[in-house]
């Protein structure tokens, strides 16, 4: 629907038919050039009237408003299950059978729908593939993303097909997402339990130190296998005969041991060992046996110590997130303790120390002999003035009485390690510190990784800086409260991964020993899952230590069969990055190499690849779980042989319905282009007409 209006009164039209007809009469009826031909006289003057006043009628600025309307059809989201656990609950004809029943109802929901389809499992992606290799589950992970697509959309229903069996994530039924569609669950799989002796889990730490036992618990269940027998044989893998062998009785048909185990880490490096069960007659699946786990043996641990000027919360919040480190072995101490050793450790932090009620001279004089790394903690108890003669990372000009509240702020230019983009996003949302009234400046060789936001104010204030004294490293944290920092992360986040990795990555840039190598590798970890891509970064300097990628760099990446892997790494900024993909599950070395300033640069590292087992562990289908989503979200469960009948039951429920959109469109009449040849056609016209009867 369209509507004409102008932007002066309307009864301007009448001026400009007006001005037409008498400019037509002046024009044509006092002219005597065709008074022998009075039709076409009166033809010219018409034309001409009307032409002068749809000239005219332009200048008022007409407008024309136009009503769009635009029918949605409502989105139906057909989602998959591509974990193992659905494939292993079917054969190859079965797999062939629900495909072809999966995809005819998919034809038939296009029809009438939005259809959009989903594999979702390890992660979220579009399409469906049938392959079902994905090594975990994630339910809540795909609801959230539905939510996050199609919250402010027309969503008509959601089709979930799978076995209700999940392995990572909350349990969906608990999850915060509030979709305003009915969920159809299909439910796959069998829940009948069949015979079958597994290994559920087997609880172990990652790391263990040379010459330490550590303990692994494995635990072992079994359905309708009562008064039958096994052995729990567990290996380390590469070396010939069973390390330790553990009989196994099952009394009853739900049967459930957990077994303890306690190996020796009496060799350095990533240690792969493979625990298995001895399968017994008529087992549904033998693959559930055996799971291989990998130690990483350290032959060294970091200690560090923390002193304090007086208890305080921040000690606590650190030491436990710097414990969570198996590579770190965290004490506290007050400094009125006058047994304390500081050349024993590794690390030093000083929380508020010098204070203003101890200057800490003995323990500051043992950092500094003894070339150790520090991080300061600066809070109302510090003793400034001595704190700026001790180091020359910041100095701050105050008295100490007074404080400012203050956030974080990411410093744009920081480098000395990378800083994840979420700590950088969040960060600044995290609860105040309190940090000393004053004018704070930055040291000259000083580099700030966060300065300090006041209220709404982003300042040049350090908050966090890091540099180096006495051919040792130093850090300044100038404010107290870290402790608000872990528990607002935990808060937000229902973890403390932000901060950990916050004061995990301070501590090892500054505890680290200055490696002189000109060509470093770097990986995240020594293990890796098999769904994990591997990614590498490399760095290479010349003589005065300066960042460079010029040269090309290579990488070989060696399995314990010989084979090589080769590689070319990608330049990145002054940096070498390298995306190498996944491996299958083994030990593995890699040698990368250079050529630069004349001398051949090599890097050698190792590696692990662990499998990811989890969905061979559970076997039998909760289907109870899928009937309680579908209550909860306004759907139904059905079988995958109810699937031709899907897309009637979601017409026959009335609330899947298209959605009309209406729009206003608002265009000046002057940039049609109808306009310009209806004017240019009347001109054409009068002016043919004129030419072919005699005149000009």
């Amino acid at each position: 629907m369209n509507n004409l209006t102008f932007q002066y009164p309307s009864w301007y039209i009448i001026l400009c038919v007006v001005l037409g007809i008498a400019y037509a009469l002046f024009l044509y009826f006092k002219d005597n050039t065709f008074k022998d031909n009075k039709w076409l006289n009166s033809i010219l003057g018409i034309i001409r009237a009307i032409m002068v006043t749809f000239l005219s009628m332009l200048l008022l600025s007409p407008l024309l408003k136009s009503l769009l309307t635009e029918t949605k059809k409502p989105v139906v989201v057909l989602a998959q299950d591509s974990s193992e656990s659905v494939l292993s609950a079917m054969n190859a004809e079965q797999v062939a059978a629900y495909k072809q029943q999966f995809e005819s109802l998919s034809q038939t929901l296009g029809e009438n729908y939005d259809l959009k389809e989903y594999s979702f499992g390890s992660k979220v992606r579009e399409g469906v593939d049938f392959e079902f290799k994905d090594k975990v589950t994630n339910i809540s992970e795909f609801l959230s993303s539905l939510y996050d697509l199609y919250s402010n959309q027309n969503l008509g229903a959601v089709i979930l097909a799978t076995d209700g069996i999940y392995n990572e994530g909350s349990n969906p039924i608990y999850a915060g997402t509030k979709l305003a569609a009915p969920i159809y669950t299909v439910a796959l799989g069998d829940t009948t339990p069949r015979r079958d002796l597994l290994i559920k889990r087997v609880f172990h730490n990652k790391i263990a130190y040379l010459g330490d036992k550590f303990s692994i618990q494995v635990d072992i269940g079994a359905q309708n296998c009562a008064s039958e027998s096994s052995t729990l044989v567990v290996s380390k893998v590469g070396q010939s005969g069973a390390t330790q062998r553990f009989p196994i009785k099952i009394d009853k048909n739900d049967y459930f041991t957990t077994q303890e185990i306690i190996l020796d880490a009496d060799q350095a490096g990533v240690q792969r060992y493979s625990i298995s069960l001895n399968p017994i007659s008529e087992e549904v699946s033998k693959a559930n046996n055996t799971k291989e786990i990998f130690i990483d043996v350290l032959d060294a641990r970091q200690k560090i110590l923390i002193i304090a000027n007086s208890p305080h919360p921040d000690v606590s919040a650190m030491k436990q997130s710097i414990s969570n480190n198996k590579n770190y072995e965290v004490t506290d101490e007050l400094i009125n303790n006058p047994n304390v050793n500081v050349a024993a450790y590794d690390f030093v932090i000083l929380h508020q120390l010098p204070s203003k009620t101890n200057d800490a001279s003995s323990v500051l004089t043992a950092i500094k002999n003894n070339k150790k790394p520090v991080l300061f903690i600066v809070g109302t108890q510090t003793n400034l003035n001595k704190f700026n003669s001790i180091q020359s990372v910041v100095s701050i000009k105050g008295d100490g009485r007074n404080t400012n509240d203050v956030q974080a702020q990411i410093a744009k230019d920081f480098s000395l390690f990378n800083i994840d983009p979420l700590i950088e996003s969040e960060l600044p949302k995290f609860s105040p510190m309190l940090a000393p009234f004053g004018e704070i400046k930055e040291g000259g060789n000083a580099e700030i990784l966060a300065y300090q936001r006041i209220g709404k104010v982003d300042t040049k204030f350090p908050l966090i800086a890091f540099g180096e004294q006495d051919g040792a490293k130093r850090g300044v944290i100038c404010g107290e409260n870290i402790w608000k920092w872990r528990i607002f992360d935990y808060l937000e986040h229902k973890n403390h991964d932000i901060f950990d990795e916050l004061l995990g990555k301070t501590i090892q840039y500054l505890s680290l020993k200055e490696d002189k190598r000109k060509f470093r590798v770097n990986l995240d970890k020594n293990i890796f899952n098999e769904n994990q891509q591997i990614f590498f970064d490399a760095e290479l300097y010349n003589q005065s230590y300066e960042l460079i990628n010029e040269p090309d760099a290579s990488l070989t990446i060696t399995d314990e069969q010989g084979k090589d892997y080769n590689f070319t790494m990608n330049k990145s900024g002054k940096s070498y990055r390298l995306n190498a993909g996944l491996f299958p599950v083994g030990n593995y070395s890699f040698k990368a190499k250079t050529f630069s300033n004349g001398e051949d640069l090599n890097y050698k590292g190792q590696f692990s690849v662990q499998p990811v087992q989890v969905e061979l562990y559970e076997t039998t289908a909760n289907h109870n779980l899928l009937k309680l989503i579908s209550e909860k979200y306004g759907g139904s469960m059905i079988t995958p042989q109810d699937l031709g009948t899907l897309a009637e039951v979601i017409e026959a429920k009335g609330n899947v319905k298209p959605v009309i959109y209406e729009t206003t469109k608002t265009r000046s009449v002057i940039n049609l282009k109808w306009i310009f040849f209806l004017l240019l056609g009347l001109l054409t016209l009068e002016w043919f007409l004129r030419r072919f009867y005699g005149s000009y």
